[in-house]
């Protein structure tokens, strides 16, 4: 099988992680060339995309579009770029060219509402971020709240330059434009299914008001089937590669949920404004899956261990902070008791964002079975490891369906993300940002390709010691290479796994 991906960006989250998922149910995944990609605040060539993506439609057996990428270069570029909503939507037709050509081509698709984090870091925003970024989350809380009848406090917010807020609101009339476009595209039928996702949000705020909007009108138009709203971006792409995978199969993959903490299911993970369960649920009907109740009926099993009570980050933890030990140990002893079972199981590690729980990652290999689960993630938000974890069950179940028998792919994966997530985010980058020279970088790139180096020199002896102490086949069997920062800031990282020789 031959899926064709235009990402959202091109970091190794969008660009590679959907083809890591492919790849466990032996399928391959095209995307463009890299010159034609964006370079973190460099758009992508957006109408050069539209005619790549044009070209591969004939060859591929399935798409799966990033409608930020072909309409504004990409998601920065989604923030940033000055195009008006009319160049936009001429470059996203192209799908509507597509479509008569080949009826019968699966073409989903996603849009991301713009965000408006809580931060005064410009790295992926507008540069006045920098001096009025909190205002301005600020701001679009305040009309969200205004907008719903609560008190607010719009007027506070005057010290906000007129020009600036005229700005943020415009661009924000654009992209809200553009995404009441792509309702179209979902109720002509060229795209099926259109995901709606948000990526750095709260309960109250700019994008979750425009959601509200976007709802409306996906209700009264009976899209409700057609157009799925939730938290999320990064993991977009592998769901939607999922999805495609299993669209050959009889019937969907069933996925039963498992939460170890009673109050787990209802709590709302920072960044995020739906409860953790509603995220759950609409990840699994994202990628073609159906959730189930009981064990009995599941094809795999997806435990997932809740977010902290308190909305902890792991981001600049040093790895020795770490859950109730109690919540993660009664994690650990359900996922070997399912392993022991004989299901195949996934842990979604939610417990804090921007890494992974080091306890429960203890607890799995203390109990052996951190290299027996068939995936794991702990990256980023709620929505992104939840997303990349369903996506890489449903790829296992499809493999294990179409008689693929090399488990290769699927050990690169959940290592990868037990090294990345655990060794990296919630240990090796928490130590590494008490130093200095890289303590101001988890958001802004570093100057100097220099200090880039010595980090990363850093960075390769660390992550191999901390992660072989997890012990396991995984670790006896890949060694890390080649790491690099891929937008040159700590907040991620990247590298590849090879072969231990002889393993």
């Amino acid at each position: 099988m031959r899926i064709a991906l235009l990402p959202l960006d091109e970091r190794p989250v969008n660009a590679t992680l959907p083809a890591q998922v492919a790849a466990i149910a032996g399928a391959e995944l095209l995307t463009p060339p890299a010159e034609l990609l964006p370079s973190m605040r460099v758009p992508g060539r957006a109408d050069e995309l539209a005619e790549w993506l044009d070209d591969v439609s004939g060859a591929a057996d399935a798409l799966v579009v990033s409608l930020d990428m072909l309409g504004y270069g990409g998601l920065i570029g989604s923030r940033t770029t000055h195009d008006p909503a009319s160049t936009v939507i001429q470059r996203l037709s192209v799908l509507d060219r597509i479509r008569p050509r080949r009826p019968d081509l699966p073409i989903s698709a996603v849009t991301t509402v713009m965000r408006a984090s809580r931060s005064y870091s410009p790295a992926e925003e507008p540069e006045y971020w920098s001096s009025y970024g909190v205002e301005l989350h600020e701001l679009g809380a305040a009309l969200h709240r205004q907008f719903l009848g609560e008190p607010h406090d719009r007027d506070t917010l005057a010290a906000v330059p007129a020009d600036i807020q005229a700005d943020f609101l415009f661009r924000r009339l654009r992209n809200h434009t553009v995404d009441l476009y792509t309702l179209g595209l979902a109720g002509r039928g060229t795209v099926d299914p259109l995901l709606v996702t948000a990526d750095d949000t709260a309960p109250r705020a700019a994008g979750s008001l425009e959601q509200v909007w976007l709802r409306h009108w996906v209700s009264t138009t009976g899209l409700d089937g057609r157009v799925l709203m939730y938290p999320g971006a990064d993991e977009v792409g592998s769901v939607l590669v999922a999805r495609a995978l299993g669209a050959g199969l009889d019937q969907p993959v069933r996925i039963a949920v498992r939460f170890c903490e009673e109050t787990g299911p209802s709590r709302i993970a920072p960044y995020e404004n739906v409860p953790i369960s509603a995220g759950v649920a609409r990840q699994i009907v994202a990628a073609g899956g159906v959730p189930t109740e009981t064990l009995s009926d599941a094809d795999a099993v997806l435990v997932v261990h809740a977010p902290d009570p308190e909305r902890g980050d792991q981001a600049g933890r040093t790895g020795k902070a770490g859950s109730d030990q109690a919540a993660a140990r009664a994690v650990a002893d359900h996922v070997a008791h399912l392993v022991d079972d004989g299901h195949s199981v996934g842990v979604a590690d939610v417990r804090y964002v921007n890494g992974a729980d080091p306890v429960l990652v203890r607890e799995l290999a203390e109990r052996t079975v951190l290299d027996q689960i068939r995936a794991y993630g702990g990256w980023n938000t709620a929505g992104n490891t939840v997303g990349s974890v369903v996506a890489a069950l449903v790829a296992h179940v499809v493999g294990r369906s179409r008689g693929v028998t090399d488990r290769t792919p699927e050990s690169r994966l959940r290592w990868h993300r037990v090294v990345e997530d655990y060794a990296y985010q919630a240990v090796v980058r928490g130590e590494l940002a008490k130093l200095a020279p890289y303590r101001d970088h988890m958001s802004v790139p570093f100057p100097d390709p220099a200090t880039v180096e010595a980090y990363l020199t850093t960075c390769a002896e660390r992550l191999a010691a901390v992660s072989s102490e997890l012990g396991g086949s995984d670790a006896r069997r890949w060694e890390i290479t080649r790491l690099r920062l891929p937008w040159q800031r700590t907040f991620e990282i990247d590298f590849d796994l090879v072969p231990v020789p002889g393993s």
